[in-house]
């Protein structure tokens, strides 16, 4: 039988550690300009959209989501199309597999003039596409699981390494030129210790990810 003191110091070893281990998280964000930018907050806005033309290009549309959110907030914060409302309006232009991969695509179908309309309708000034992927990269550790009359519990600790790689390229809409890009790459450990229950410690790299490449983006734009 095991001492309950016994019981105790290893759940207070298992705690310190995670302790010492959580947080082992990194995010790099580089930008590339190739024009000056401006924008008028009042009266001009963006749309963010997630390429999907490819399995290798599917951003997370919770990560798009997340991404128009963070250009939302603070004193510079922009005025973001919803990338639903903005692709049924457009519809069939901007779907998956007929969404244009180049502003030559797109300066082509503006020769339509109830696609310039439409954009000109929600004041499109910038257009900003994000391809790339979150990704668990390794895993290791173990745990294992009792079930008895007497009640149950788990054992054990598992952690993965998780990488999220994104892209944003930032189109002028009014000059119909790439303004530049930005990317960032974060990675980050998550633990999972169990002494009776799991208790779950995530990095939350998709989330770094998302603020990282978010306020570099409005940055990006409203300084110029």
């Amino acid at each position: 039988m095991v001492r309950p003191e016994l019981n105790l110091d290893l759940r207070i070893y298992v705690v310190l550690a995670v302790v010492l281990l959580v947080g082992c998280s990194s995010v790099t964000v580089d930008e590339m300009r190739l024009t000056e930018t401006e924008i008028d907050l009042e009266s001009d806005t963006v749309v963010v959209l997630g390429r999907q033309h490819s399995p290798a290009y599917e951003a997370e549309g919770d990560l798009v989501s997340c991404v128009a959110s963070q250009l939302r907030s603070g004193s510079q914060g922009l005025s973001v199309v919803p990338d639903e409302e903005f692709v049924d309006a457009l519809y069939p232009w901007f779907e998956p597999r007929t969404a244009p991969l180049s502003l030559e695509r797109l300066e082509n179908l503006l020769d339509r003039p109830i696609l310039q309309n439409a954009i000109d309708s929600f004041a499109v000034r910038y257009i900003i596409w994000i391809e790339g992927a979150t990704e668990t990269t390794d895993s290791s550790g173990g745990m294992s699981c009792t079930i008895s009359a007497a009640g149950g519990g788990c054992l054990g600790m598992g952690m993965w390494e998780d990488e999220s790689t994104y892209e944003a390229s930032i189109w002028d809409f009014h000059e119909l030129q790439e303004a530049g890009r930005v990317s960032v790459d974060s990675r980050g450990t998550s633990y999972m210790p169990a002494v009776i229950i799991p208790i779950p410690f995530l990095a939350r790299v998709q989330t770094n990810s998302c603020r990282g490449l978010g306020d570099q983006i409005q940055s990006f734009i409203v300084e110029g």
